[in-house]
C-alpha cells in the first residue's frame, strides 16, 4: 500500500493554496519576496512544493495576503508543520539520491503516470534481480550492502501497484527494452514474465514501440508524466527526465503539452496491448529456451 503519510505531497499542496492566496491578493511573486525580504527563488521553490517551510513563514505570508479566516489559517499552518516531517523513505537516506526524494513524493499522489522508457524497464515494473544487475553496471562503485538496500527501496516502492487507489500507469516501452539481456537471460526472462503479470491489472497498460517505427518523437530520451486530480489547477502535470547524476521537473504547460503531445505519437506508434502481449510473451519464451539450452549442455 501506498505510504499514509507524504511531505512532499504537503509541500505540494501547501504550495498550491499559496500561489493561490498570492494571486487573490493581487501580488507577483517578485513582489511578495520583496515585502518578506526574501530572494524570489525562496518564494517560488516554496509555491512549487520544492522545499519545506516552517510555520511563522506562512504565518507571515497569510497576513501579507490579508487571510483572516481562521480554519483556512490553521490548515495551511499544519501543512507547514507535516511538510517538515520525514517520509518512509528518509531511512533509506543513505543509498538514495536526494534528487529521487522529490519524486517518491510525488508518485503515489498522481493520478495517472506515463512513462516512455527507451532503455530500459521502468523501475515500478523492475524485478529485484534485474535492479541489481543495473546497480551493479553504474559507473560509481556500488558496495554489495548498498545494492542490497536500493533494491529494497525500489520494491517497496512498487507496493504503488497493488495499493487500493493505485494511479493509472501507461507504459510505453522501447522494444530495445526486450532484447537487452540485463542480468542474463535468466533474469531478463523472469523479468518479461513479470511484465507480463502486471499487464493483466487493469490499471496498467503497457505497449511496445517496435523497430519498424523508424524514426519517432522519443529518440532524445526518456521521460515520465505525472497527472495530479484537477484540483491541482496551477500545476496538473509535470514531466520528469532523469540522466546520471540529476533529475529535471518541468512544469510550464508549454513544455508539458510538448511532451504530452510527443507520447501521444509515441502511443500511437506503438504495438496494440494484446500485440505487446504476444511480443513480450514470445521473446520470453525464447530466453526460457535459451536457458533449459544452457542447463542441458552444463550437465
Amino acid at each position: 500500500m501506498a505510504p499514509a503519510h507524504n511531505p512532499t505531497a504537503r509541500r505540494r499542496r501547501l504550495g498550491v493554496e499559496l500561489r493561490r492566496l498570492r494571486e487573490n491578493a493581487g501580488m507577483t511573486g517578485e513582489e511578495a519576496a520583496e515585502r518578506m525580504s526574501w530572494s524570489g527563488s525562496k518564494l517560488s521553490r516554496i509555491e512549487r512544493g520544492q522545499v519545506a517551510t516552517n510555520s511563522d513563514d506562512v504565518r507571515d505570508l497569510l497576513e501579507l495576503y490579508g487571510v483572516d479566516d481562521p480554519a483556512l489559517r490553521q490548515t495551511l499552518v499544519m501543512l507547514a508543520r507535516e511538510s517538515r516531517r520525514r517520509g518512509w523513505w528518509h531511512v533509506y537516506g543513505d543509498v538514495m539520491p536526494e534528487r529521487f526524494e522529490v519524486y517518491l513524493g510525488l508518485e503515489p499522489e498522481a493520478t495517472m503516470l506515463r512513462f516512455f522508457q527507451a532503455q530500459i524497464v521502468p523501475g515500478l515494473f523492475q524485478t529485484a534481480e534485474y535492479a541489481e544487475a543495473l546497480m551493479q553496471a553504474h559507473p560509481a562503485p556500488v558496495s554489495d550492502d548498498e545494492v542490497k538496500r536500493r533494491t529494497e527501496l525500489r520494491i517497496r516502492r512498487q507496493e504503488l501497484l497493488f495499493s487500493e487507489s493505485p494511479p493509472h500507469i501507461w507504459a510505453l516501452l522501447d522494444e530495445s527494452v526486450l532484447y537487452r539481456p540485463i542480468g542474463g537471460p535468466q533474469v531478463m526472462a523472469a523479468q518479461l514474465r513479470h511484465l507480463l503479470e502486471i499487464h493483466e491489472r487493469s490499471h496498467v497498460t503497457i505497449q511496445i514501440v517496435p523497430f519498424n517505427a523508424g524514426a519517432h518523437s522519443g529518440l532524445n530520451g526518456s521521460f515520465d508524466i505525472l497527472e495530479f486530480p484537477e484540483s491541482d489547477i496551477h500545476a496538473p502535470r509535470l514531466v520528469h527526465v532523469e540522466n546520471l547524476t540529476s533529475s529535471l521537473y518541468i512544469e510550464k504547460a508549454k513544455e508539458v503539452r510538448f511532451y504530452t503531445v510527443a507520447f501521444e505519437h509515441l502511443r500511437t506508434a506503438a504495438l496494440h496491448p494484446e500485440r505487446t502481449r504476444e511480443v513480450i510473451g514470445d521473446v520470453e519464451r525464447r530466453l526460457r529456451a535459451e536457458v533449459e539450452r544452457g542447463n542441458e549442455v552444463e550437465t
